[in-house]
């Protein structure tokens, strides 16, 4: 018996709902997985951001374990506060000038206001106020591997600062390298601990680069050996017999000028 034209239009009734019921399940299936992908990035961003921000925190907390390190004092280790000059007084260019060290030590010197503009300017700032004039050059390190002079603390001995500190760091070398020449700020233990004092080197220096680094600021242009016939050939006093390699250098080292123009 053929069936009647109400069981055709039934079955066909039936096979499409049971179409439709197939793509909503599809559709279902589809949406599904991808709010499980969505779910699993977000987890992977999530965790990513935790243990970026563990690094970090590992990073700004580990600096005073560095074998070698330019920085402060524990105390010019907060956060940015005070006064800092503007970065706009680098004007993005380059500066020249000069920096005299007991009068006998003449060093020409290089500001890069395009890629350290923050550091620039506060050293011009500090260098136009004459903050700089009869600061001393308190710390040296003549390691194999890390030869520098550091300059530039408030109160001579590497405390102290001009009333603020700075952040961030800018123009770090990956790689830790700082050629012989370089000027580089110094800082303590956070990014944006920076504050008057910078360190000049006068041998090819490696520092640590899980601590962040330090900002290259400029560049020693000539006079390097004048530093090193002058002042750092002959030595240092050791600051501790566990570091025979950092202490004060043998030459009382004061600034007698800087001047940038």
């Amino acid at each position: 018996m053929a069936p009647s034209r109400n069981q055709d239009r039934e079955a066909r009734d039936r096979l499409r709902a049971y179409t439709a019921r197939q793509r909503v399940h599809e559709t279902q299936v589809r949406r599904r997985r991808r709010d499980n992908l969505l779910a699993a990035v977000g987890v992977v961003v999530v965790v990513g951001l935790a243990v970026v921000t563990q690094v970090v925190w590992n990073t700004d907390g580990s600096a005073d374990e560095a074998t070698a390190s330019a920085s402060p004092s524990p105390s010019e280790t907060a956060s940015a506060t005070g006064d800092v000059p503007s970065a706009d007084i680098a004007e993005g260019r380059t500066w020249t000038g000069q920096l005299d060290l007991n009068d006998d030590v003449q060093l020409g010197v290089e500001l890069d206001g395009a890629t350290a503009p923050q550091a620039a300017s506060v050293i011009i700032d500090l260098a136009q106020q004459g903050f700089y004039t009869d600061t001393t050059c308190h710390r040296m390190s003549d390691a194999e591997t890390a030869k520098f002079i550091q300059c530039g603390s408030a109160n001579g001995d590497g405390t102290g600062d001009a009333g603020f500190t700075f952040g961030p760091l800018e123009n770090v070398p990956a790689d830790g390298l700082y050629p012989t020449g370089t000027i580089a700020m110094a800082r303590g233990e956070a990014a944006d601990s920076q504050s008057t004092q910078f360190f000049v080197t006068y041998g090819d220096t490696y520092l640590d680069t899980s601590t962040g680094g330090y900002t290259v600021v400029g560049r020693v242009t000539s006079g390097l050996d004048q530093l090193t016939a002058n002042i750092t050939d002959a030595g240092l006093t050791p600051s501790t017999a566990e570091v025979p390699n950092d202490g004060a250098p043998v030459v009382p080292t004061t600034i007698t000028s800087l001047t940038l123009e």
